[in-house]
């Protein structure tokens, strides 16, 4: 699937030193896992926890859904071993936490060879330094760290997350850029639905291609805000209709619902539409 169009609305973390939650999660219906080596593995269980998920991804079973996984920093004493164990699993991408500079991309690139990367981007620096990360050749996607990055700022909780927002879009403007894939931070308070759903919504508008979630029971809500909404399937069919019927009759522009429609309208309307089909195909399968 292209870059632009393939689904990333939900993106699950999962711890990858526990095998019930492995194996649980070869059958949620998210878009992407983020199986986790960092926070959510112990210090005396990191060890273990590269052989449990490299037996797991080996395994298999986990269908369309793309295999990230989450090292601990080259900093630590588990990362290098970490990146090392990663670039023999079978999985689809890297991500490297806190990330802050290119430099931290090509050592990380060293271990795990042409495996895509994905950063995490989760402090200050790493927000000032986002346009020459998002530009490193191994780079695929962003993953927004807003709790740690909140912690870095220093911000007090706001539901407009007034606060965050200048980071969030620096890193939305670096992705976008460079055409990666960006996800949006995690929201933390998983059983107020109304809040996550508020959250996606802004999250979507914004331009985020999906969110981070830490619980299974945020899925379903995030998979419905990132998702083409059927009004906007239909304007879409509507649109590329009606671009095609004035291009037939030697005209450059057309209306639809008393709005002008361009080249560039129709362009987006093909990739709502083949991200409605990338959803189907997925769901299918």
């Amino acid at each position: 699937m292209d870059m632009r169009t393939r689904p990333y609305r939900s993106v699950l973390y999962i711890p990858g030193s526990k095998d019930r939650a492995l194996e649980k999660a070869r059958g949620l219906p998210v878009d992407a896992i983020i199986f986790d080596l960092e926070d959510a593995v112990a210090v005396d269980e990191k060890p273990a926890a590269r052989e449990t998920l490299k037996a797991a991804l080996a395994v298999g079973g986990y269908g369309a859904r793309v295999r990230i996984v989450r090292i601990n920093g080259l900093d630590t004493e588990w990362g290098r071993a970490d990146a090392e164990a990663v670039a023999q699993m079978d999985c689809d991408a890297v991500l490297l936490p806190k990330v802050e500079s290119a430099a931290q991309l090509d050592a990380l690139a060293e271990i795990t060879g042409d495996l895509p990367i994905w950063a995490m981007m989760e402090t200050p620096r790493g927000m000032l330094n986002a346009a020459e990360i998002a530009a490193h050749p191994k780079m695929a996607g962003m993953v927004m760290g807003t709790n740690d990055l909140a912690k870095e700022l220093q911000t007090r909780f706001r539901p407009d997350r007034l606060p965050l927002l200048t980071s969030l879009s620096m890193c939305l403007l670096a992705a976008k850029a460079e055409g990666l894939v960006i996800v949006d931070g995690v929201y933390n308070a998983f059983k107020d639905d109304e809040g996550l759903k508020a959250e996606c919504t802004q999250g979507r508008d914004m331009g985020f291609d999906g969110k981070t979630l830490i619980h299974p029971a945020q899925v379903d809500i995030a998979n419905t805000a990132f998702a083409p909404a059927p009004e906007e399937i239909d304007l879409a069919r509507r649109q590329i209709a009606a671009f095609e019927a004035a291009e037939a009759e030697g005209q450059g522009v057309a209306v639809v619902d008393g709005k002008i429609v361009e080249n560039l309208h129709v362009a987006t309307a093909r990739e709502i539409l083949a991200k409605a089909e990338a959803i189907e195909t997925i769901q299918a399968g």
